[in-house]
């Protein structure tokens, strides 16, 4: 009799890829794709953070990186804007394309990757010694902008896309870290807003907010993705559901499974996913 090989929750796609018995999965492409990611590896020092990885994210929607702490979620979102090159002993292969152009080309200007590919990070930075219209605008200063009408108009419109316009526009003059945690927030999503980007990346944008706060910061999320690519890394499931049209789901720096949220979330082809999900590890 042929020995047969069993399929058991404990044989996940990560052992079968390792085995030779099963190829890395295929992830579901978007129509249209602002990133398209290929065979993507990225090493600090000799430990390998990112482990192969090739995905499309796709336009004008939201895509979650979700998995256990650990697993390479943040280090996949820097990739996409060059940020985790700030690490040293950092390495990386493979390819990353935004709308066509080759992000690590030798010809790439890092800078000018950040200014299309903006982050909002975990914990709210507003710089501390400028006003809530100075951090606003301050991207736009740095890159020469010297226009007070022009520099006016973008404030506003800022402002009022990070649905924060009608709170803060008598207080321009204050402190940004006069503002609660919730409005800090909004505002650094208005400063990489003020420079047009065409990626917003977001690394758990809503982990330090209370329930009141996180539920604007969603409902912005899913006005702003009419206009901009948005990508972001959570480790709330339930959020994840909430916000984001496509979900992709990492262990160990590899990705295990990529599709449509709901698919994700009701009907997963891996076991690991559903396990993951559903609470049984992470």
């Amino acid at each position: 009799m042929d020995h047969l090989v069993m399929e058991t929750p404990e044989r996940t796609v990560m052992e079968r890829m390792e085995q030779g018995t099963a190829p890395p999965p295929e992830a579901e492409t978007p129509a249209a794709c602002t990133f398209e990611v290929k065979n993507l590896s990225i090493w600090y020092g000799e430990k390998r953070a990112i482990d192969n990885v090739t995905l499309g994210v796709a336009s004008n929607a939201v895509t979650a990186i979700i998995g256990p702490s650990g697993c390479g979620k943040s280090t996949f979102l820097r990739a996409l804007n060059r940020m985790h090159e700030l690490t040293p002993r950092t390495r990386m292969e493979g390819t990353v394309l935004l709308n066509g152009d080759d992000l690590y080309s030798s010809t790439t200007d890092p800078a000018i990757v950040r200014r299309r590919v903006g982050m909002i990070f975990q914990k709210s930075n507003p710089f501390p010694t400028m006003t809530i219209g100075e951090n606003v605008v301050i991207g736009l200063r740095l890159n020469g902008v010297r226009n007070q009408k022009f520099l006016n108009e973008r404030l506003e419109k800022s402002l009022r896309m990070a649905a924060l316009w009608d709170e803060v526009k008598d207080d321009l003059h204050k402190p940004g870290t006069s503002l609660s945690g919730g409005q800090q927030q909004r505002l650094c999503i208005a400063r990489a807003l003020a420079v047009e980007p065409e990626v917003i990346l977001m690394d758990e944008p809503c982990s330090a907010l209370d329930p009141i706060a996180t539920a604007k910061i969603e409902e912005l999320i899913h006005e702003l993705k009419a206009k901009y690519t948005i990508v972001t890394v959570t480790h709330n499931m339930q959020q994840a559901g909430r916000i984001s049209d496509y979900t992709a789901f990492m262990y160990l720096g590899r990705l295990i499974e990529f599709g449509p949220t709901t698919k994700i979330f009701t009907n997963p082809t891996e076991k690991q996913t559903e396990d993951y999900i559903t609470g049984r590890f992470g």
